[in-house]
């Protein structure tokens, strides 16, 4: 089978993924081997794509997000069967769905409903699911007394999803970042109750909105360059919860209001242990809210093709900083 696939990290300048034949995936017990229709992209993937290199004499594929049809079930691979349409991620450790097929463990996946396209369905997982175990961790509410969040990066991909869950799940006030007229108006739609420039004075915009403080931040992006910001307008025993945040940390400020900080990484139950099935169910969960038209997909980019080309446009459109939402790759041929 085809896959798009590299050998050394590089930066976007020395693009060097290319299309070529692969072997096929070798099944465990507990995996679905899935024809890949569609792929979502993520900015993570193009971090990795910088700096992680393959084996010596080894190749890499990434991709994490992707929706398709079941060809095959593993004999522990309970629920799904042949001609299934499905949604989900995978473990980072294996390979991934920038292929023709991918085996992926059946527990992170979820059927896509009839009226969502292999397009839209692609463009949920990640921002599910990251957004859902960021502000839920692993139950279905928020932390006691959280009434007002703010998403930093709600125009992205985990941002969109975020205030989407918020609004659908909970009776929270959501107030979204977004810093440029186009992202603004996403995060709205997204149905964010107030939008902030996080390029400004967040706490000064606060004030000027009648909002003194917030109980939850959920910050995609640019984490350590806000994070005076963030602990300036958290409420005593507040809550951070984080996706890229990195490097030394001074605790000092956290510990004065006692602040609880939460990282996430949606790999982590497959990865480090944990309850995996609960991504599944999470997945499933979101897919009726799609079919009830509590959720929206976050498609605002549609490439085609599976081809180095179309995978550098992407990459390029990642690592922009400029998007909205998500762009997916359907894959052709």
């Amino acid at each position: 089978m085809k896959a798009l696939t590299y050998e050394k990290a590089h930066e976007l300048d020395a693009f060097a993924i290319t299309l070529t034949e692969v072997t096929e995936p070798r099944l465990r017990d507990g995996d679905l081997l899935v024809e890949v229709r569609a792929i979502g992209i993520n900015p993570g993937e193009a971090a990795i794509r910088r700096t992680r290199s393959a084996e010596p004499g080894g190749r890499l594929v990434l991709g994490w997000e992707f929706a398709g049809v079941v060809v095959t079930a593993g004999p522990a691979a309970t629920g799904f069967a042949a001609g299934d349409r499905v949604m989900g991620t995978g473990d980072f450790t294996r390979d991934g769905s920038w292929a023709e097929r991918v085996a992926v463990d059946h527990r992170v996946v979820a059927e896509i409903p009839d009226r969502l396209s292999f397009t839209d369905a692609a463009s949920l997982p990640i921002g599910v699911l990251t957004a859902w175990e960021s502000l839920f961790r692993d139950q279905d509410v928020l932390p006691p007394g959280v009434s007002r969040v703010l998403v930093i990066g709600g125009a992205g991909g985990v941002g969109s999803m975020a205030t989407q869950l918020l609004k659908a799940m909970t009776p929270a006030f959501v107030i979204s970042t977004a810093s440029r007229p186009e992202s603004r108006r996403w995060a709205t739609a997204m149905g964010a109750d107030l939008v902030v420039d996080h390029r400004g004075d967040l706490a000064g915009q606060l004030r000027t909105a009648g909002i003194d403080h917030v109980d939850l931040v959920l910050s995609t992006s640019g984490t350590s360059g806000h994070l005076a910001a963030i602990v300036e307008v958290l409420r005593p025993f507040g809550h951070l919860a984080h996706t890229d945040l990195a490097g030394p940390l001074d605790l000092g400020a956290f510990t004065e209001k006692s602040l609880s900080l939460h990282s996430e990484m949606v790999f982590s139950k497959i990865v480090a242990g944990g309850d995996v099935a609960s991504q599944g169910r999470i997945l499933a969960r979101a897919a009726d809210d799609v079919a009830a038209g509590r959720l929206r997909p976050i498609v605002t980019t549609a490439l085609d093709g599976l081809t180095a080309e179309t995978m550098k446009t992407a990459h390029a459109l990642a690592e922009s900083g400029r998007t909205t939402g998500k762009t997916v790759i359907r894959v052709t041929g």
